[in-house]
């Protein structure tokens, strides 16, 4: 098991306040300081299928998940030095290569509010407005790993947050659906996304307790907010064959990864993975 760095996942407001230079120590301070950059003026390159090569299913249509490895990522230059030494000294044990070219490929830096983009590749969460935040970059690489993502899935993340997680998702497949409760979040969120040039993913502003049952059966789920149990719509939701990890555990208490596998026969398992500390779910977790 990790150090500290598995068990700092998004930690609250307040818990950052020690280690972000610049972030009020009041947890909800939303206040102009909170400004994202300007996404419109950013130069990028698009490019389709440069990600590492991936195995198609057993059983699976080679040509039809072929030709899904031209879906369109964008492609950024800027701090790209940034993003490969944040590769090499922190997910050291993260065997994925996909995984990593994925970390390496997205900007992180442009899923932050302008103040603390100077230390956007941290090994920490970030605070990104309404009492949530961005988690740690082991974080996100660790979770996007364990779903095994193969270009012909559906995936749902629940917590859009920034979007950064849904962008990182992306590197792997284009069905990506991401729901955030929170409008404001929300709606940021999908303008970036888009500005961006993630032109696959799909938004939603709901409660993302339960899921996206219109465009369910989903073969992954990420939830990135800690419940109090595994949602059960989540599991519904979930495809035959398919995985989802979510945190859960107490508000604002150390929490623990849990990996939801569900057969081909509807049989589910649960396996406990390391500790961690996110924000808490909002919504219905009752």
């Amino acid at each position: 098991m990790r150090n500290r760095r598995s068990i700092i996942a998004a930690a609250g407001f307040a818990l950052l306040a020690a280690t972000a230079p610049g972030c009020s120590s009041g947890e909800g301070d939303d206040s102009a300081r909170t400004q994202f950059p300007d996404t419109a003026a950013v130069t990028s390159t698009t490019t389709a299928g440069d990600t590492a090569a991936v195995s198609p299913r057993a059983g699976s249509d080679t040509s039809a998940v072929a030709s899904l490895s031209d879906w369109p990522r964008p492609r950024f230059d800027e701090r790209a030095a940034d993003r490969r030494r944040m590769v090499a000294t922190q997910m050291r044990d993260i065997e994925s290569e996909r995984v990593l070219a994925a970390m390496r490929a997205v900007p992180r830096h442009l899923f932050v509010p302008d103040h603390l983009r100077r230390v956007a590749y941290a090994d920490r969460p970030l605070p990104i407005g309404e009492g949530q935040t961005i988690s740690q970059p082991y974080i996100v690489a660790y979770m996007t790993e364990k779903l095994r993502l193969e270009p012909d899935d559906r995936a749902l993340e629940v917590g859009t947050g920034s979007g950064y997680q849904a962008a990182v998702l992306n590197e792997f497949t284009p069905h990506v659906y991401t729901v955030e409760i929170l409008e404001s979040l929300g709606e940021s969120a999908a303008r970036r996304l888009a500005e961006l040039g993630y032109e696959t993913v799909e938004t939603k502003i709901a409660d993302g307790y339960y899921g996206w049952e219109q465009a369910a059966p989903f073969d992954a789920i990420i939830v990135t907010a800690a419940a109090g149990h595994v949602p059960p719509p989540l599991v519904k939701q979930l495809a035959p064959g398919g995985r989802m990890i979510v945190p859960v555990g107490g508000t604002y208490e150390v929490q623990r990864l849990i990996l939801v596998r569900k057969d081909a026969g509807g049989e589910v398992e649960h396996e406990s993975l390391i500790p961690v500390r996110f924000v808490p779910l909002v919504g219905h977790t009752d």
